[in-house]
Order: C-alpha cells, then sequence, then structure tokens
C-alpha cells in the first residue's frame, strides 16, 4: 500500500495573530508560511510523487503551490474530507479567548466528547473519522493507478494529521493532543496490509531517505520451494537501521 507524506499548511495569517481560522475564507500564508513552502518544495524534490492531495482551504492550496510550480507533471486533487475541523461559532476567535471557554478544557483532555458550537460545528470523532476515511480511499487510488510502494502528497491541518497519526498508532483520540505539528511540518505514514508505520513527526529536515527501495524479486524458500514469506508489512527488530 501506499506511503503518505501528510503536510500541514504552512504558517498563517491567523497563525500569526493566534485566530481559529476554522473554514473562514481569505486566511492566507503569511511570509514566513511562504518560506516554508518554497523551501518545502525543494525538500520533496528527489522523491517519486504520484500525486498531490489537498484541503480546498486557500493556505493549503498556497503552501503546495511551489511544488507544482516546480513539478507541472504532478496531479493536484482536493478533497473536502481533509479540510479544516469545522469549529463552529469558535470560528475567526482570539485561541486566548477560547481558552477561558468551559469546551476548552473538553478539547484539551476528553477531544472524543468534544462538539464545537453552533449549526456548523462538528465533533471531533466526526473529523477524525471523515480523515481517516480520506486516507483510505486515496491509498486505495493511488495503489490502483501507480502501484504498491508509491508515495502521495496530502496537505491539511494540525488537528486532521494529529487524528490520522492517532488512528495509525493506535491512540485512542482523546489523547491525541499530545501530538505536535508545526506548520510546513511533514508527517508520514506508510500503510501496509497489516498495519500503518508512522515514518515521520512533524519533520521539518531531510527527507531523502523516504526515497522507495528497489523491489527485490520473490525468492523461493530453500526448505519446500515455495516464495519466501511476505515481511514487507513487518517491524524492524531492533529498529530501522536507517537509508543504505
Amino acid at each position: 500500500m501506499p506511503t503518505v507524506i501528510l503536510v500541514r499548511h504552512g504558517r498563517s495569517t491567523a497563525n500569526a495573530d493566534a485566530v481559529l481560522a476554522g473554514w473562514s475564507p481569505g486566511v492566507a500564508l503569511d511570509e514566513t508560511g511562504r518560506a516554508q513552502a518554497t523551501a518545502l518544495a525543494a525538500r520533496l524534490a528527489g522523491l517519486p510523487l504520484a500525486a498531490v492531495v489537498s484541503s480546498p482551504l486557500q493556505r493549503c492550496r498556497e503552501t503546495v503551490q511551489p511544488l507544482l510550480d516546480t513539478r507541472p507533471e504532478l496531479p493536484l486533487h482536493t478533497d473536502d474530507r481533509i479540510g479544516e475541523c469545522h469549529y463552529g461559532d469558535w470560528t475567526g476567535r482570539k485561541l486566548a479567548e477560547l481558552a477561558e471557554e468551559p469546551l476548552w478544557a473538553t478539547v484539551q483532555r476528553h477531544p472524543s466528547a468534544a462538539v464545537f458550537p453552533g449549526p456548523e460545528g462538528e465533533s471531533m470523532r466526526a473529523m477524525q473519522a471523515r480523515a481517516v476515511d480520506a486516507v483510505r480511499d486515496w491509498n486505495a487510488r493511488i495503489e490502483a493507478e501507480h502501484g504498491e510502494g508509491a508515495l502521495y502528497l496530502l496537505c491539511s491541518h494540525g488537528d486532521i494529521i494529529k487524528s490520522l497519526v492517532a488512528d495509525a498508532v493506535g491512540l485512542h483520540l482523546d489523547l491525541f493532543q499530545r501530538i505536535g505539528t508545526e506548520p510546513c511540518s511533514v508527517t508520514v505514514i506508510r500503510y501496509t496490509p497489516h498495519r500503518p508505520f508512522l515514518l515521520r513527526l512533524g519533520d521539518t529536515g531531510d527527507l531523502s531517505s523516504l526515497m522507495p527501495a528497489p523491489r527485490p524479486e520473490a525468492q523461493p524458500d530453500a526448505a519446500d520451494g515455495r516464495d519466501g514469506a511476505d515481511t514487507s508489512g513487518d517491524a524492524v527488530v531492533g529498529g530501522s537501521t536507517g537509508p543504505a
């Protein structure tokens, strides 16, 4: 199954102002965010990406644009399911102000019970469910079109990415606030038929070790003549040895 490179959008004007942007229109990258997006394209330059999937929100589309400018062959898809959580009446308010709300403690300590207020408010459980469904759907599509072992990029938002990591490592949503993702950081999950593997979390450094290794031909088992067992989904005993 594919490896998904999860990118949180670069720093936005709302991030800089400590405002909960949600689905507010017109939230763009600030100067720092634009520099981060340009650097991201260089970090990804050597990787054979099959596609780019983005949240429809402006700050995500601006984050992937420098990559698309340098690699015009890459198809771009948008998916509302990886858009930001619908924060309802919290949208557009200062984080310092929201920290005084009773719901804030629930969001921090018991997020699986959190439902944001107002007719547009969403539960955090629903947010996670739609994001996980989206990634599973894109995994199947990318594998069907590009083969197992393909790499693709998905640009989304902090809470979405944290919830996807929690799902991948079997962490209850109530603990997902222990996960951190900086603006324009890279989080990588390799999916296999048996389990996902978290390869990067909030990475802002070199990504060259994500280059797929050549797939070896199946070798007969010396004992009984059958093809060797498929160990591609197994963990490395003792820990990964890093790139060759």
